[in-house]
């Protein structure tokens, strides 16, 4: 934790050394405070002399009248408040700037390091409550750094002046209190570690609350339909329930500082002012003294009480700290080497050799994969639900790494590229597109932003998407709703297209794009997906067989491993897993009348658009 917030606040050093010295200032006035007070008591209401700092400060003071030098408290007074305010401020204001940035830089580090986690962290951890880390957690820090440090800097640092005044003053007297300091420090010490195990429950239940508002918002249209309102709402209060449950317990924890605080100072102030009042009586003792020193004690358990008060500010802001710093430890991380380097323009041969992976070491999902796709192939990936179809396409790009063997393109080990530049060379069109709450544009220039106008216009033309964008109120500029939602699922899938089209790249990765489509827009995404495979190697994962029912070969999957292998004509001969599931997709059609169109490539056309596109 300490090398974190060091790291995060090194950039801000001169900052800090200012906001120090603003605190600094803040801490020394605060202690001069009551002597203009004093000077009154002693010197202009009672017979005392005017102290030698005052004599040092203003030489006429050691000759001058009475009303003289209540003028010159009076003025000392004034200095002390606009000094304190004017360092207050610049404080304040500084150390709001340095907050900000820490905060801002620290909600940047944890969502870069997020992105850059690998897909098995995000299966296994509910977005909700990586969303409240951070924005909630974040925020309590930048809170806390806002409005507690500067506070409690000032009341450590006016707590160890006013002890040295004290014992200069009265040491018996300054005893009395340091006395006193062990139990406090003690008895806040035992509050906070009660206080900071409910901190955490009501973190936890917060971040499970965010979490089960998302989700049953997200999927309003399953809830709407199986009816589950009511459920969703019964979980909801459920954890509501336990977050106010714990907010009670650390309040009542809390609450008991102020008693075991007030009850102590107040019988060490009775005993100041009883035994003061018997020195002054005595001649040892002024009044004016006796006032200060009473200020004094006041002010000195004053920041202890103050400390107490911001407690539940300190837990929140541990907890908050904790969360993030084991988000920012996990190590699910695609590493990197250091060595790796970004590769040539890839012509697109890949292999697979004796590859095998798994989510559970006690679940492999591939064993022992070997194929290999030459360049310019389209190849079909076949298999059951489970069969670990989308997962082998996933490890080519690295979103997850193969526990064990290699997967190479043109030869090259993935893993000795970069992750940018490996997957900069490869697109991707799911089975279902994701948009995002941007313009068309912005969505189709997604994956590469740098993409002009006409760049945008042809890419969505040759993905079918033109023609419903241009319908839009405002075209191109349209703003999509939540995850796209405001489209149909085939207009989605062609927008996924378009995005797939402009990023141009020799290697296309497409993982059942027609499975949820139906008969219109599967032949409109199959028409747009044809030109967009031209001159490219693609491994098709697929769903409806008629999607590659033209394709170079055919790769069936079954159980993790390659169980057959061949064109889609040699396969059906073969009475195999491909050609059971094309029985069982077929079962009681005219074949030659019930294929849908398929994913052939279209001639001529797409390598001229793609040439235009790219002058």
């Amino acid at each position: 934790m300490v090398r974190l917030l060091r790291d995060l606040l090194r950039p801000y050093r001169w900052l800090l050394t200012i906001i120090v010295v603003m605190m600094l200032v803040q801490a020394a006035m605060g202690i001069a405070g009551p002597w203009p007070l004093k000077i009154v008591i002693d010197s202009v209401v009672g017979n005392h002399p005017v102290p030698h700092w005052a004599r040092l400060f203003a030489p006429s003071l050691a000759h001058g009248g009475r009303l003289q030098i209540a003028a010159l408290a009076a003025i000392i007074l004034v200095v002390i408040a606009v000094v304190i305010s004017l360092a207050g401020y610049f404080a304040n204001y500084f150390i709001e700037i340095v907050a900000q940035h820490v905060a801002d830089d620290l909600r940047m580090r944890t969502y870069h390091h997020l992105q850059g986690l690998s897909r098995s962290y995000h299966r296994s951890n509910r977005a909700g409550t990586i969303l409240s880390t951070i924005i909630t957690d974040v925020k309590t820090i930048e809170e806390f750094a806002s409005l507690g440090t500067v506070a409690n800097f000032v009341d450590i640092l006016t707590l160890v002046g006013m002890l040295a005044v004290m014992f200069a003053l009265q040491w018996d007297f300054a005893l009395i209190a340091v006395a006193l300091l062990p139990f406090l420090v003690f008895f806040v010490s035992r509050i906070r570690t009660a206080v900071l195990k409910t901190i955490k429950e009501v973190r936890k239940a917060q971040a499970d609350m965010v979490a089960i508002a998302q989700e049953g918002l997200q999927a309003i249209e399953v809830v709407e339909a199986l009816q589950g309102e009511d459920l969703q709402e019964s979980e909801l209060s459920r954890i509501s329930e336990l977050n106010m449950q714990a907010s009670v317990k650390a309040r009542r924890a809390r609450a008991l500082l102020t008693p075991v605080v007030n009850i102590p100072v107040a019988i060490c102030t009775a005993f100041v002012l009883w035994r003061g009042s018997a020195l002054i009586l005595a001649g040892t003792l002024t009044l004016g003294s006796l006032t200060v020193f009473t200020a004094y004690l006041a002010r000195f358990f004053g920041p202890v009480q103050s400390i107490s008060v911001r407690m539940e500010m300190l837990a929140q802001t541990a907890v908050a700290v904790q969360r993030i710093r084991e988000l920012l430890e996990a190590d699910a991380i695609i590493p990197e080497r250091s060595d790796a380097t970004d590769p040539p323009p890839f012509r697109g041969d890949i292999a697979f050799e004796h590859v095998a992976f798994s989510y559970d070491a006690d679940c492999p999902i591939l064993r022992d994969v070997n194929f290999t796709v030459r360049a310019g192939e389209l190849v079909g990936i076949v298999g059951a639900t489970g069969s670990g179809k989308s997962t082998l396409v996933s490890l080519i790009p690295r979103f997850y790494d193969a526990n064990g063997g290699t997967i190479t393109i043109d030869g090259a080990d993935i893993r000795g590229f970069t992750l940018r530049g490996l997957r900069g060379q490869i697109g991707v069109v799911l089975q279902e597109t994701v948009l995002f709450g941007r313009s068309v544009r912005d969505n189709i220039a997604f994956g590469r932003p740098s993409a002009t106008e006409y760049e945008i216009v042809q890419a969505a033309k040759l993905a079918n998407a033109d023609e419903f964008i241009t319908r839009m109120p405002h075209g191109y500029d349209s703003v999509l709703g939540d995850r796209g939602l405001t489209l149909s699922v085939g207009e989605r899938q062609r927008i996924g297209i378009a995005r797939a089209v402009i990023r141009d790249n020799p290697i296309l990765l497409l993982d059942e794009p027609t499975a949820a489509l139906d008969a219109e827009s599967e032949q409109l995404v199959i028409e747009a997906m044809a030109r967009l495979m031209d001159g490219r190697t693609v491994i098709c994962v697929a769903h409806r067989l008629s999607t590659i029912r033209n394709a170079d070969r055919v790769i069936g999957i079954k159980d993790g491993v390659v169980v057959e292998e061949g064109t889609p004509q040699e396969l059906l001969s073969r009475g195999g897993l491909y050609a059971e599931l094309h029985r069982i997709q077929y079962k009681g059609a005219n074949q030659s009348g019930s294929d849908r169109p398929n994913c052939s490539a279209s001639p001529g056309e797409t390598g001229t658009a793609l040439r235009a596109m790219s002058e």
